[in-house]
């Protein structure tokens, strides 16, 4: 499976009382992970907003491991971690900046039309992300 790379600066806003990273910023950070994925594969998730079709998130998962704090550089790692050719499962992992995993997740997503927000197959709508997707599944670096 491919693999895409991205780095977050920790701000002061977005951690807790606690000086640690607030745990809903997390969920923001994979969506840039998610963003700079489809980017790194030749695609824009903007355009195909663009075209009326959004990708909802279906369910999600997070397990925190280590907290980040204010000044460090977050790294996170996203990659294809399922694919139907309808519902993307995409793999999430954050390091802390000595390399210890500080989360791991993953979240579904399910294409949709914006006006009736009825699924689409990608395949159908979307045949060169359908062989992105394929190979960046199969294909982790």
């Amino acid at each position: 499976m491919f693999t895409s790379n991205t780095e977050v600066q920790v701000r002061y806003a977005e951690t807790d009382q606690m000086g640690i990273v607030y745990h809903a910023n997390y969920l923001v950070w994979m969506e840039l992970g998610r963003t700079k994925l489809i980017e790194d594969l030749g695609f824009s998730y903007a355009r195909m907003e663009e075209e009326g079709i959004l990708s909802p998130v279906t369910s999600l998962t997070v397990d925190y491991k280590k907290p980040l704090k204010y000044g460090e550089k977050a790294t996170i790692h996203t990659w294809v971690s399922e694919y139907s050719g309808v519902r993307v499962v995409y793999g999430y992992e954050m390091f802390t900046p000595d390399g210890e995993l500080a989360l791991k997740a993953h979240s579904s997503h399910v294409c949709v039309k914006k006006d009736s927000f009825k699924p689409i197959n990608i395949r159908k709508y979307f045949p060169d992300w359908d062989a992105a997707y394929k190979n960046a599944a199969e294909n982790r670096n």
